[in-house]
């Protein structure tokens, strides 16, 4: 069983976090209780994902919070990443699992209940389940589905999942109704003027529940 914690999922992004940078965001984050972290920069090549993949894993050390890569599996390999997160367009999920290794973890966004039961629980650790609200992070999502949706999601899936999409503090308690493992988050936390005290009121409320 491969060692992970949804409960709080940071997805970076380098416009958001261009204040202090993706980096500093995510070093305060997870000591605020962020328990992954993924680098996603649609913009960024091959070459600068590693050297900022670099950076986050010399931050990270020790902290037990694990790093995801979002798309470039090429950076993800190079870099010995914790794990790779793709989408639906993507490459096959079976080509990822290959190239990333068995020990690697490889989580999948769904948008509906089918591409959720698709999900291979034999290739695919988790999937990204939503969008449950639009998001402006995010300007290629698919439509919103709302609580309902991200429930139908779960149910289907046969893997954990982390819910995604426009998700605050005050969602928390939906989203673990729902069934997801936990929440991931792009605004709530990069761009917060406190990233750590934003991450800290997220990792609280999912306490609670």
């Amino acid at each position: 069983m491969k060692d992970f914690d949804l409960s709080l999922y940071l997805v970076l992004d380098p416009g958001l976090c261009a204040g202090i940078g993706m980096v500093e965001t995510a070093r305060r984050a997870v000591a605020g209780g962020v328990t992954m972290v993924q680098l996603r920069d649609k913009d960024a090549d091959t070459a600068a994902m590693i050297a900022t993949g670099r950076a986050l894993q010399a931050a990270l050390a020790g902290t037990g919070a694990r790093l995801i890569i979002n798309d470039d599996v090429a950076a993800a390999v190079a870099l010995g990443a914790d794990g790779l997160h793709i989408g639906q367009g993507d490459m096959s999920v079976a080509e990822a699992r290959a190239r990333v290794g068995a020990g690697a973890i490889l989580g999948l966004s769904v948008e509906t209940p089918a591409l959720a039961k698709a999900a291979d629980p034999a290739l695919v650790d988790y999937i990204g389940a939503g969008p449950v609200f639009a998001t402006p992070t995010k300007t290629d999502h698919k439509q919103p589905v709302g609580f309902d949706g991200l429930a139908a999601q779960v149910a289907a899936s046969r893997v954990p999942a982390v819910a995604i999409g426009g998700l605050k503090a005050a969602h928390v308690a939906q989203v673990v109704a729902a069934g997801a493992q936990g929440l991931a988050v792009v605004s709530a936390i990069c761009g917060q003027p406190d990233p750590e005290a934003a991450a800290r009121a997220l990792a609280q409320a999912r306490r609670s529940v």
